[in-house]
């Protein structure tokens, strides 16, 4: 049987103890640059896949990007950061090192590190540098050394007769006669 119209006044549905705020499904991506730190971008969307393509192409852009999930009440959590222009720098150091025959970083090299290439193309540099160095060095120790022997075989040459005959002081014509003087004649 059916409420009567006075009873269908008066009855009142429980109300929901559930969330009702809107919007609480939402994602938002902060995206700021280096170059132009006051001109931020934000993409405020509901779509999950939408929002993390989003996240790929800014951090690809160099921008160091936030992504965040809607609380309720304007509240955000921080799902995921990343330093966009650091892994822009990271790649190019890989290539680089690549490019240039240095082995590449080793896995146990800092692992975890967001800077693992650079910091071991910077390493490779200094060492290919004290290389260059050392080899220079060696170089010029070297050429040293010869000059050096170059120099002493040309006076041995040059005084080779001189040194083969006896010291002039001691030829019978240059020696110089004692003179024998006694004590009360000085």
């Amino acid at each position: 049987m059916s409420p009567t119209p006075k009873q269908a006044r008066t009855h009142r549905r429980k109300a929901a103890t559930s969330d009702r705020t809107h919007n609480v499904n939402a994602y938002r991506i902060e995206a700021s640059w280096d170059h132009r730190p006051d001109d931020t971008a934000v993409i405020r969307t509901s779509d999950r896949k939408r929002a993390r393509k989003a996240f790929r192409e800014l951090v690809d852009k160099g921008a160091y990007v936030i992504f965040q999930e809607h609380q309720g009440w304007d509240r955000w959590r921080t799902l995921r950061e990343a330093d966009g222009a650091a892994l822009r720098a990271e790649r190019a150091a890989g290539q680089h090192l690549a490019a240039a025959g240095l082995p590449p970083a080793p896995a146990n090299y800092r692992p975890g590190a967001d800077d693992r290439n650079r910091t071991w193309l910077a390493r490779m540099n200094a060492r290919a540098q004290a290389e260059r160095r050392a080899a220079e060095q060696a170089a010029r120790d070297q050429a040293e050394a010869e000059a050096r022997r170059r120099r002493l075989a040309a006076e041995a040459c040059r005084d080779a007769r001189t040194l083969m005959n006896p010291p002039a002081v001691v030829r019978p014509e240059n020696r110089r006669r004692a003179r024998h003087i006694t004590g009360a004649q000085r």
